[in-house]
């Protein structure tokens, strides 16, 4: 256990002294300001561990801005999960970098994430190949299983079958192969046809997208709105926008959640992300950097406010 005092410095790490502040003048820090941006800075270099957490202060930082002992314990999260051979590889990493262990999980996460291209209920970002692959695997399996007994019972009991018992059997073979045809003609064959637009709006009000999908259509621009997270991903499968409008409040996931899926995808990292909200703007100023949001219209939006977008658009023209 490794434990820091006040003034004691790591040969390999940076640490700032604690201002000592009181507990009515933590109360009273305001977490937007310049001074506690730049508290919260200090004491995660020192300590890389979060300052703020669901918008609410960690216990950590409070001792620290109080002067307390801070404990950073290296703790046995991997025990459980892995061998002793690969624990002692992995600690050993750690030592050689001035890593931590929370460091190489969050890190490691993150590659992984970029190189599976995962979104973070753990479904795969499919292309339309695989789309197409998938379904046509999940019809075809059971029908093999439908057709191959429905044949054994025609040529191995033929005899003992009650003439309407072997008829059933036999239309079910000869439906089946019926419907082996369709499958085949149709996906075997298909060619999957993209719709080509310039701005996704994911947003759960229709109302909304209604006036956003006119008004940007006034502009000579194409928009296609959705109404939830899901479906904004299951878009970006098929097509890739220039823009994408996001809302942060949705039915399934939140907004930021969304933001963060796609900008850690290496194929869609690079499509501007505008969080479209009602939520208020210093609480959505908070996430921009998290997410790496390319910025920010708040609702009720005045028209002026797409303006960056068609100046985003023009250049992409």
């Amino acid at each position: 256990m490794l434990i820091i005092k006040k003034g004691e410095k790591d040969s390999t790490d940076e640490f700032y002294d604690s201002p000592h502040m009181t507990d009515d003048e933590i109360e009273k820090l305001d977490l937007n300001s310049e001074k506690a941006q730049d508290l919260m800075r200090k004491y995660q270099k020192s300590f890389d561990k979060y300052a703020i957490w669901r918008d609410s202060i960690t216990e950590g930082f409070k001792k620290w801005l109080k002067g307390e002992k801070i404990y950073d314990r290296d703790k046995e999260r991997i025990s459980l999960y892995v061998s002793e051979d690969t624990k002692n590889s992995w600690q050993d990493f750690i030592k050689e970098n001035n890593y931590t262990i929370s460091r190489l999980i969050r890190e490691s996460v993150n590659f992984f994430i970029n190189k599976k291209g995962r979104n973070f209920n753990g479904t795969l970002l499919k292309t339309e190949d695989q789309a197409i692959s998938n379904i046509s695997h999940a019809l075809k399996e059971p029908l093999t299983s439908i057709k191959g007994f429905s044949q054994l019972l025609i040529e191995n009991y033929k005899e003992e079958l009650e003439d309407d018992v072997f008829n059933t059997i036999q239309n079910i073979f000869e439906q089946s192969q019926l419907l082996e045809n369709k499958i085949v003609n149709i996906l075997d064959n298909i060619k999957t046809e993209k719709t080509h637009y310039d701005i996704l709006l994911i947003e759960d009000d229709q109302a909304t997208i209604r006036l956003l999908t006119s008004y940007f259509e006034s502009k000579g621009y194409v928009c296609q709105g959705v109404v939830s997270g899901t479906k904004g991903l299951d878009e970006l499968n098929n097509n890739i926008p220039k823009i994408i409008l996001l809302d942060i409040i949705l039915p399934d996931y939140s907004g930021y959640e969304i933001c963060k899926i796609i900008k850690s995808n290496n194929k869609l990292k690079d499509i501007k992300i505008f969080l479209l909200t009602a939520i208020p703007g210093y609480e959505v100023k908070k996430h921009i950097e998290e997410t790496n949001a390319d910025g920010y219209i708040l609702k009720p939006f005045d028209f002026s406010d797409f303006e960056i977008l068609f100046d985003y658009l023009k250049k992409e023209e």
